[in-house]
């Protein structure tokens, strides 16, 4: 990708969260504590899913591949911002802010698509149950979630050779702590009325159409749910999709949030707030949702930890 409109400039200043010193040693161990926790229970769930073969179904593989993403996506911003937190080191070369943007937008988008396929995953499951293994066997699993990861690069690939063939001139300060569509092109020395509108546009395309597509498997679902007779298998039934519905509202909803909203100086203050519920600490609780809300998650780990604790005694 050329980026021939930014090499006037050797790059960006991160603002950060705070300038306050007291409250930048308090974050960066709160932040530092939920990335540890996403690094350990995130990558736990991989672990679990690749060697426990009763957790070889098409909902773990979703799931294993979510955890997968929320550690690189969490990744893509969070050192960066600790180590603003810690030393002060806000700068950001131009090579770095694109690689950054691109990764984040591409991991990102990565995730809602395959949330969304979770959802017709649970879909079949309730509402189609006898055809359940043909729909979702591996080899339709295997292209759902290879469709996910190609669909995120290119409109990740897109966002960013918009954002970074404008020019850029003398203005640095990224109101963020990560670069981000929204304040970086805030700084182009250009109209950039017509790019917001089409950067919103196709961020909006993808976000409605995969937070519709999952409304709608859910409307579906729903409708099934209420011609089962027995509460007991209502609930049993609905319980496997409560986690999936947690994570949708707070991973998907916030993002609507941040990115359909205003490109002014409040609305990227409040994007900041936004952004660290999705990169630090939604990451870092999703191991702990979908465990807690999962038999099967935990008597696999019961499973792997039985061995140590027996050796133990």
């Amino acid at each position: 990708m050329e980026i021939g409109n930014v090499t006037s400039i050797e790059g960006f200043i991160l603002l950060g969260i705070t300038d306050v010193p007291e409250l930048q040693i308090l974050l960066f161990m709160l932040f530092l504590m939920f990335y540890l926790f996403n690094l350990s229970g995130n990558l736990c769930i991989v672990l679990l899913i690749s060697i426990d073969p009763s957790l070889y179904k098409p909902m773990y593989f979703f799931l294993g591949n979510l955890s997968f993403l929320d550690i690189f996506y969490s990744t893509t911003t969070v050192p960066k911002m600790l180590s603003g937190l810690l030393i002060g080191d806000k700068k950001i070369s131009i090579v770095g802010c694109v690689a950054q943007l691109h990764f984040f937008h591409f991991l990102g988008s990565t995730e809602a698509l395959l949330l969304t396929s979770m959802s017709y995953d649970r879909y079949v499951a309730i509402c189609n149950p006898l055809r359940y293994h043909v729909l979702m066997g591996k080899t339709s699993c295997v292209q759902l979630a290879s469709g996910c990861w190609l669909i995120g690069f290119l409109y990740s690939l897109l966002q960013t050779i918009l954002t970074f063939r404008l020019p850029y001139c003398n203005r640095k300060q990224v109101t963020h702590f990560y670069c981000d569509i929204k304040p970086v092109i805030k700084l182009a020395c250009a109209n950039i009325k017509h790019i917001k509108l089409l950067v919103s546009g196709i961020f909006g395309l993808v976000a409605v159409s995969t937070f519709s597509m999952i409304i709608m498997s859910y409307m579906y679902i729903g409708s099934h749910l209420l011609n089962i007779r027995s509460r007991q298998d209502r609930w049993k039934a609905f319980s496997t999709c409560t986690s999936h519905i947690t994570i949708v509202f707070l991973y998907i909803g916030t993002a609507l949030c941040m990115y359909l909203g205003p490109t002014t100086q409040n609305s990227l203050e409040q994007d900041r707030m936004s952004a660290i519920l999705v990169t630090v600490i939604t990451p870092a609780v999703n191991p702990l949702i979908y465990t807690l809300r999962n038999k099967e998650v935990k008597k696999s780990l019961q499973r792997l930890l039985a061995p140590r604790q027996h050796c133990c005694k």
